[in-house]
């Protein structure tokens, strides 16, 4: 494998990784099998490409102790042990518990290294945080070393905690400022940050009284901006989790400065940069944050298209500094191997019948039905859109125990927090979404995806099919299923051939 073309760029592979092919003969190093960097020492730098400006140069060896990665075994405690403080070790929180498929020691094994919110109370002073994440292992020690970092790992792998425990190890609750800010593409995926945030930021009482606790402002859309101007003038928060929007409205007004801004983190990076309405914006913001002498910039996403040319022009921009961190967990399998990828071939109009007989045939407990995003063209003929005849077919149709709900981007604000309120306590669901549940929404009880429609390409699936296997330590298979066309059965070969998966046919 070729290392990342950028200047002085360092990256980090997770052992799955093939060996560098310039790597130095092994006697020297003997150690070394998947951690790669570019030698930012040796001169002897050669031109990229003839696309790419010829300034830019690569020189690479390999890296052993260098990386800061931990050794395998090391807890989570003992990775964070002087970086992080005691109280967000070992207060009492609520954190989602996973037990190991060997053992039934529920207190031994616990890992809250998880993206999204908590759920299982537990004692941090008996137990700590046990067992790291791959990502975790991986990127804390570089994080921690006041490194740039760009975090690519598979979804649910642990990368909102990674980042939250640097915010953490850095911020200074005495300083009345905003030291930290998470950028995220959805209110969704911002509330869950923002819950994780508050939980390990709480302080015991006793604490509480002698120090100031960390505050935690959500600056999300359809929220109640002037109450959050009146909080960021009387008493800033230390850290902000926002989305673009929400935050360009304060940053126009001059309500929300930089000036003392210590981490940025952005988000599902490949969406906001490249894709989301706020690309512009969020190029701008961090345009503008390059310019703060100290300053740590985290990128975080399960998808990084062209991760090499992205990293390149990360530098080029001067969005991260030259000795930015590409820490890439598993590269040749970007979605957990416990996922079984099937589909189901049918007519154009027999879609909605076949969704029903496989839903009938699996009997989910917990299931998300991915739906298309209806087009301008549709909406100006005055059609109905997908969600709401699937969402009516089934509430007349299906016989399930499990509560049917809604979730697209075109609902109201409080209508969408309703429905994932209703999932998250409501015991089993089917959840009837556009994209905008593909990003970051974490519901680790789904065992089933069902693609009504496929996605627009790979990316789109993989975040998709991200939604289930979020749970770390279970072995459990989890289903994603896919109804197409004869037609369209090219278009799955392209998503397997582009994420290294198989896909089976499924017949009913």
């Amino acid at each position: 494998m070729a290392c990342t073309p950028a200047t002085k760029l360092h990256l980090i592979a997770s052992p799955a990784t093939p060996p560098c092919s310039q790597s130095p003969p092994p006697s020297r190093y003997p150690n070394c099998t998947g951690l790669f960097f570019c030698n930012p020492k040796k001169p002897d730098f050669k031109p990229i490409s003839s696309r790419w400006p010829s300034k830019a140069s690569l020189s690479s060896s390999c890296v052993t102790g260098e990386a800061n990665v931990a050794e395998p075994g090391v807890t989570l405690r003992e990775i964070c042990k002087g970086h992080v403080p005691e109280h967000v070790l070992r207060r009492r929180v609520s954190l989602s518990l996973w037990i190991r498929p060997e053992t039934e020691d529920t207190i031994r094994i616990l890992n809250p290294g998880i993206d999204g919110a908590a759920q299982t109370c537990c004692r941090m002073e008996d137990v700590g945080f046990i067992v790291p994440t791959d990502v975790q292992r991986q990127a804390l020690g570089v994080l921690f070393s006041g490194r740039d970092c760009v975090l690519h790992a598979q979804t649910g792998s642990g990368k909102t905690l990674a980042y939250l425990l640097l915010i953490y190890s850095v911020i200074n609750t005495q300083r009345s400022a905003i030291q930290a800010l998470v950028v995220v593409p959805t209110r969704e995926l911002g509330m869950q940050v923002t819950k994780v945030a508050r939980v390990l930021a709480a302080k015991p009482g006793e604490l509480q009284l002698q120090q100031k606790s960390c505050t935690v402002m959500a600056l999300l859309d359809g929220g109640t901006l002037r109450r959050h101007k009146s909080w960021l003038k009387a008493e800033p928060p230390t850290l902000v989790v926002a989305t673009m929007d929400s935050l360009c409205q304060m940053l126009e007004r001059h309500i929300f400065k930089l000036d003392s801004l210590q981490v940025l983190v952005i988000d599902e990076v490949d969406f906001m940069i490249n894709s989301s309405k706020q690309a512009s914006s969020v190029r701008k913001l961090l345009t503008s944050f390059s310019l703060s002498s100290n300053r740590q910039t985290v990128f975080a996403s399960a998808s990084i298209p062209q991760h090499r040319r992205f990293l390149y022009d990360c530098i080029q921009q001067k969005w991260t500094k030259v000795d930015v961190v590409h820490v890439h967990v598993n590269p040749i399998e970007p979605m957990p191997s416990r996922l079984h990828h099937r589909f189901v071939t049918c007519g154009k109009n027999e879609r909605h019948s076949t969704l029903l007989s496989l839903l009938q045939s699996d009997a989910p407990k917990s299931a998300i039905v991915f739906v298309g995003e209806q087009s301008e063209k549709s909406k100006k003929a005055g059609n109905a859109p997908s969600t709401t005849l699937l969402i009516d077919l089934l509430r007349s149709s299906y016989a399930g125990c499990c509560e049917i709900l809604l979730l697209e981007e075109d609902m109201n604000f409080n209508l969408r927090a309703a429905s994932l309120s209703e999932v998250r306590h409501g015991g089993g669901y089917l959840l009837v979404a556009t994209d905008i549940a593909a990003r970051g929404v974490d519901l680790p009880e789904t065992t089933h995806i069902y693609n009504f429609e496929l996605p627009k390409d790979a990316v789109h699936y993989l975040h998709r099919a991200g939604r289930t296997g979020r749970k770390p330590f279970s072995d459990s298979t989890c289903n994603v299923t896919s109804i197409i066309t004869s037609q369209e059965r090219f278009v799955l070969q392209k998503f397997e051939n582009e994420l290294m998966f198989t896909c089976k046919e499924l017949f009913l």
